[in-house]
């Protein structure tokens, strides 16, 4: 039996990345949300709705991300 290792790094590195940039977009939506509640009760306007759109937009791309994800191994 004979390993590919290249093609192994190749998997590990995607992998690292892919699951870094997915946890840290998570991050961001949940900050931005923490966010636009604490100024939601100091200063009510367009900033909250701002914000709050940001981070269902982090969301969102999230779950396209894990959706492409499950589509790739099923497929």
């Amino acid at each position: 039996m004979k390993i590919d290792w290249e093609a192994l790094g190749s998997v590990f590195g995607v992998s690292l990345v892919a699951t870094v940039a997915l946890v840290g977009l998570f991050s961001l939506g949940v900050v931005m949300l923490s966010k636009q509640e604490q100024t939601a009760g100091a200063s009510g306007g367009g900033s909250g709705v701002l914000v709050r759109t940001g981070a269902y937009a982090c969301f969102a791309l999230c779950a396209v991300a894990v959706s492409y994800g499950i589509y790739l191994i099923v497929d």
